[in-house]
């Protein structure tokens, strides 16, 4: 049995999940980090494959006291949603129809959207408790029902705030899988959403989970992002986060 080489940074490893300081085992790693790496590796397939539970948020929102629609984008299942991203940004007629519904055309200055994305397990982990904190700073705002989103891409909330004549849009969704982090929440602010719209024309809030980003610094971010979103008419590259600049007296 050869022995095993503990790599000096080791104590590292205290202050975060990232994979280093892993140690050695002869030329190769150890035989429980390469374990552990196979089970990371696992836990990240599951989330890309793991299929958005609509009727669970529904519920959960139902019992937080909102109120919700549920669509779903042109995608038919999650093998076409992994080979075709271009059409996990458009709705399908049905959700095309459900939204043109004229008892939501009145102007709205922001819709909610919760989305599958690359990980279903974010949202339904995440996307109550960062709305919950959220909503607490957006007393008096018109908000239109928050909208669950199914085999979604970040583009798709262009289509729905385009059709529900939003000010500004803010999705919450599944990031792409991490081998420490397959539940990573990302949150993204578009101003004037319409279709079309390019990344550039987006903020983006990444990482939001216990052990990344807090709710509650989650929210405070976002919070500071729409007020100068439509203080200035502006979001992307355009608007910077200065959420974490002291406010001058």
């Amino acid at each position: 049995m050869r022995e095993i080489i503990q790599n000096p940074w080791t104590r590292l490893r205290s202050f975060t999940n990232a994979r280093l300081a892993l140690g050695r085992a002869g030329d190769s790693l150890p035989t429980n980090e390469v374990l552990e790496f196979a089970l990371a590796h696992a836990r990240a397939r599951d989330a890309v494959h793991n299929m958005f539970d609509a009727d669970r948020m529904t519920r959960e929102l139902t019992a937080s006291g909102f109120e919700s629609i549920t669509v779903q984008s042109a995608v038919s299942d999650r093998a076409e949603y992994l080979r075709s991203p271009d059409l996990g940004r458009k709705l399908n007629e049905q959700s095309r129809s459900l939204l043109t519904d004229q008892t939501l055309r009145e102007a709205m200055y922001a819709v909610f959207i919760i989305a599958d994305g690359l990980s279903a397990i974010a949202p339904e982990r995440h996307a109550v408790p960062v709305l919950k904190e959220i909503m607490r700073k957006l007393e008096g705002w018109n908000l239109a029902p928050i909208i669950i989103a199914t085999q979604a891409r970040v583009a798709l909330g262009d289509a729905i705030g385009e059709l529900l004549n939003a000010e500004m849009t803010v999705m919450l969704i599944g990031e792409r899988p991490g081998l420490s982090s397959p539940d990573s929440l990302g949150i993204y602010l578009t101003y004037k959403p319409h279709i079309g719209c390019t990344d550039a024309d987006r903020n983006c809030i990444s990482n939001v989970r216990p052990e990344g980003l807090s709710y509650p610094s989650a929210a405070h971010k976002l919070h500071h992002l729409m007020l100068a979103a439509r203080r200035l008419g502006k979001s992307g590259i355009a608007l910077k986060d200065e959420s974490d600049q002291p406010a001058l007296p």
